[in-house]
């Protein structure tokens, strides 16, 4: 019997690893998740995430076959196949997990960061399948993009372009968690839109709901529900976080011109609180051979593994470009 083919999907996360199998069309057979423990040594870890691998392929093995594995993690070099200096992540220097995942298994594996694996979701499962000129932006905890242009992921000389959440918004403003002050992903995140939230409790007067939480405690989700109630001081800062990110998103359009714009995370399901304000300050500030010619979309993977399926994605990528030589 002709095994069918099946690619593993991993997502490395500070806290939590999620993986699956995941067929041509997207399926996702098997899942499975456990804790990363961010101080283990990467040697450490890669044991316990083959241990986890076996035990999801041995529920489909008879029937699939694992033909590839595609990792998104932190700080990730697609050209090396290393993980350098990641964030969240007690690895010292430069971790070859390509080679550590390749003594466990022999099939071909591909890296690359969570936000360029989101991109390659989007374009083999998800809103941009039809697409070869696209950007997506990741509003997480912080914030991710991953940049395609003539349907290939924007890697840069070194493997790590496309840093649009590292982009200046202010250069003497909010120190963000890499270090620098200013970054767009502190004023354009989960994180960045409570730090928002906060400088308005201290600049206006008006009563809110939120205000009787306690700063440690507060989230994003709790400023969109309050948005929904119409808190008007919930309200003024996805107006504040969508005008900030439809600046800089103008920017990005001008450097590649792409058809749409995917936003993609937790924050993106605010829906028009943050859909509204970013596409009307992106058309104000875009230049004017690219107004009315850039779609602003949802990400396509909503109610999915996206991070699984994107890491997949990435796998599928490598083998039909190799199948193409």
């Amino acid at each position: 019997m002709n095994k069918a083919a099946v690619t593993m999907g991993i997502d490395i996360g500070g806290t939590t690893t999620s993986l699956g199998f995941v067929d041509r069309v997207g399926n996702c057979l098997v899942e499975d998740t456990f804790p990363t423990i961010a101080d283990d040594p990467a040697v450490q870890y890669v044991t316990r995430l083959a241990t986890h691998i076996r035990e999801a392929y041995e529920k489909i093995s008879e029937t699939h076959e694992m033909v590839g594995i595609g990792v998104g993690a932190p700080n990730a070099n697609y050209y090396k196949g290393t993980v350098e200096i990641p964030p969240n992540l007690k690895w010292e220097g430069i971790t070859d997990l390509a080679g550590l995942i390749q003594q466990h298994y022999s099939v071909p594996v591909a890296i690359t960061n969570d936000a360029n694996a989101a991109a390659l979701g989007e374009m083999k499962f998800g809103a941009a399948q039809n697409l070869k000129h696209f950007i997506v932006i990741t509003l997480g905890t912080g914030l991710g993009s991953g940049i395609v242009v003539n349907g290939d992921l924007v890697y840069g000389h070194d493997g790590f372009a496309g840093e649009i959440g590292h982009t200046t918004v202010e250069p003497d403003g909010r120190v963000c968690g890499c270090g620098k002050r200013g970054c767009l992903e502190a004023y354009v995140s989960a994180t960045g839109i409570c730090r928002t939230m906060l400088e308005i409790f201290a600049d206006r007067r008006e009563d809110s709901e939120l205000r009787k939480v306690s700063p440690d405690e507060l989230t994003s989700k709790m400023i969109f529900d309050a948005a929904e109630k119409g808190d008007m001081l919930a309200i003024e800062a996805f107006q504040r976080t969508g005008r900030t990110l439809g600046i800089k998103l103008a920017d990005a359009v001008a450097h590649t011109s792409p058809e749409a714009i995917i936003l993609f995370g937790g924050l993106a399901l605010a829906g028009a609180h943050i859909f509204d304000p970013t596409q009307k300050t992106m058309e104000e500030y875009l230049f004017c051979t690219f107004k009315g010619k850039v779609r602003l979309l949802l990400s396509g993977l909503v109610g999915k593994n996206a991070a699984i399926l994107g890491a997949s994605a990435l796998i599928w990528n490598e083998l039909e470009k190799k199948k193409e030589c």
